[in-house]
């Protein structure tokens, strides 16, 4: 039976035009096709420039003993974008914007604090990537770092939404280059995939900087920005609760395509560790190992650090946009034009042009920053946690239907447990640098 089924632009039904389906799957295929993009794009923009230096660094110092890391992280990721999602359908409104509706103006100013300062310092390790990878290609920061940030502002400021999630999802799947890379490096795949099943550490002594590569990795596969830019976006997009299913699975195809590229990330930067390369940033293990892994390798890994440094900016960005017009109750749409929304896209400009105007300081240690933000995101993660937790727990808002079951409150409060844990035991090596030595 034809049936025809309206397509959305991203707003509201077009019913004017619409494609005739013939069959319930290509249906289905067309709804999934107009509901996905926030999923896939809050989980891979969260492989960024923190987490291509985390991910490699944590492959250059332990080889591929931290690889079971990504398949714990998994399940974690998917189950809290899944509340973020659920929470963005059943409200129609930005995370910002709930925290203060229900908790109040101090504690939505406390969480919209630190999401705005975590998301600055996360942007300025966005351009220290950019100014690193660009500098080895031979093009000077001076050039290369103020053209990816009018690149990235000419990205937002079209006044069409379905347009830049169109770009932003093809930058996502350039991403699919890591396996490419992973797979020319020739990793030892036995040993690869018993260190992702087995859950172990590498050999010797718990140390200052084992601690902290593992909180780095965990601050930087689930980052506190990522929980106001799905619900804002789902709230951009008007999905419904028929939309539901849709999304969820749109979450868990980001969360596996994230997880795996993450971990390709880990064997590229295995190859140092078998090679004995030392390396401050993966710029400088891709000049390195150009002689022996080839010239596509050392590009590729450039490249793909601009890429993903150009994902984490324009979404960390309007984090921060969507949040304080959500707050300030100003037009915050990517759908307005930039008259239509001055406060809106100002964030958006400001934020990334400070953080450009900062990585251009002469003097800046760009690595330590880089890794360093990931470990602060990871430290203020479990409170942000805390807030969506308490929010999916709220009948009055969601209703019996759509608040979390109990096993999604083991679950969940399983996983703030074990940040606060991660939490404490970097305070501890903060405060007692010998502990661990």
């Amino acid at each position: 039976m034809k049936q025809s089924l309206p397509i959305f632009n991203g707003t509201a039904p077009a019913m004017a035009t619409g494609v005739t389906v013939r069959t319930s799957w290509q249906r289905n295929l067309l709804t999934f096709l107009m509901v996905s993009g926030p999923g896939l794009i809050v989980m891979e923009a969260d492989n960024d420039a923190g987490a291509v230096s985390t991910y490699m660094q944590a492959g250059a110092q332990y080889g591929l003993r931290l690889l079971w890391l990504m398949l714990l992280l998994l399940p974690i990721t998917y189950f809290v974008q899944e509340m973020v999602a659920r929470l963005g359908i059943a409200t129609g409104k930005g995370h910002a914007a709930m925290i203060y509706e229900r908790f109040g103006k101090w504690w939505g100013r406390f969480s919209l604090i630190d999401l705005l300062l975590v998301n600055f310092l996360t942007l300025i390790t966005e351009f220290a990537a950019i100014s690193l990878a660009l500098s080895r290609m031979s093009i000077p920061p001076w050039i290369g770092v103020p053209c990816a940030a009018l690149a990235l502002i000419a990205l937002v400021v079209t006044g069409s939404y379905l347009r830049w999630e169109r770009i932003v999802i093809l930058l996502c799947l350039l991403d699919v280059t890591w396996f490419v890379l992973a797979f020319m490096v020739h990793p030892d795949w036995s040993a690869a995939a018993r260190s992702t099943v087995a859950p172990g550490l590498p050999a010797g002594k718990i140390n200052t900087n084992l601690i902290f590569i593992i909180i780095a990795i965990v601050g930087t596969t689930i980052a506190p920005w990522q929980l106001f830019f799905q619900q804002s976006c789902v709230a951009e997009k008007r999905l419904r609760f028929a939309d539901l299913k849709w999304a969820r699975l749109d979450t868990l195809i980001g969360a596996l395509f994230t997880v795996a590229v993450a971990a390709a990330m880990m064997i590229v930067g295995d190859f140092g560790f078998r090679k004995g390369i030392p390396f401050d940033d993966p710029a400088q293990l891709a000049a390195a190992i150009a002689p022996i892994a080839g010239k596509f390798v050392r590009n590729g890994i450039l490249l793909l650090m601009v890429n993903a440094a150009v994902l984490g900016t324009t979404a960390i960005s309007l984090a921060s946009a969507w949040a304080y017009g959500e707050v300030q109750g100003w037009p915050h749409s990517l759908h307005k034009k930039l008259r239509e929304a001055p406060g809106f896209y100002a964030i958006y400009i400001t934020s990334i042009t400070a953080a450009a105007g900062i990585v251009l300081l002469p003097g800046m240690p760009l690595q330590l920053v880089i890794v360093s933000v990931q470990v602060f995101a990871g430290l203020i993660l479990p409170s942000a946690i805390i807030f969506l937790q308490l929010l999916l727990n709220d009948h009055a808002l969601l209703g019996e239907r759509w608040i979390n079951r109990r096993w999604n409150n083991q679950v969940n409060w399983a996983i703030i447990v074990v940040l606060f844990a991660l939490s404490m035991l970097l305070a501890l090596q903060v405060f007692f640098p010998k502990m661990w030595s």
